[in-house]
């Protein structure tokens, strides 16, 4: 799976939550100021390319869709930052958060139920 730019990161997440859109749709949800209609059909072409989306025709208009889940990008890209930059521990960078207080005690409380809970 090859690495996504920060736009295409930006385009691939609008299209994740819309599951099936044209390109406008895309443009229309982005933040101001907005990227030109050509620069999202480009970035839309790009991720074709790297097999992110699957495009089919309704008349005039292209209909994409995600051939890979959020859920999976997540996966493989955050095992890539672990393995990298935390010695390959989840524990790791569960600590390194909890040390930069980017989680709190109640954050921790819940992973640990939410962990308690996944093993029932």
């Amino acid at each position: 799976m090859e690495r996504l730019t920060p736009q295409e990161e930006n385009v691939m997440l609008h299209v994740w939550q819309l599951n099936e859109c044209a390109i406008k749709d895309v443009v229309e949800r982005m933040e101001e100021p907005r990227q030109p209609y050509t620069t999202v059909a480009s970035i839309f072409n790009n991720l074709e390319n790297k097999g992110y989306l699957t495009k089919r025709r309704f008349g005039n208009v292209k209909v994409y869709k995600p051939k890979i889940t959020e859920s999976a990008y997540k996966k493989h890209f955050l095992s890539d930052v672990v393995k990298s930059y935390f010695d390959n521990s989840y524990k790791e960078l569960v600590s390194f958060f909890a040390k930069e207080q980017k989680i709190s005690a109640d954050d921790l409380q819940e992973i640990v139920r939410l962990i308690e809970n996944s093993q029932r």
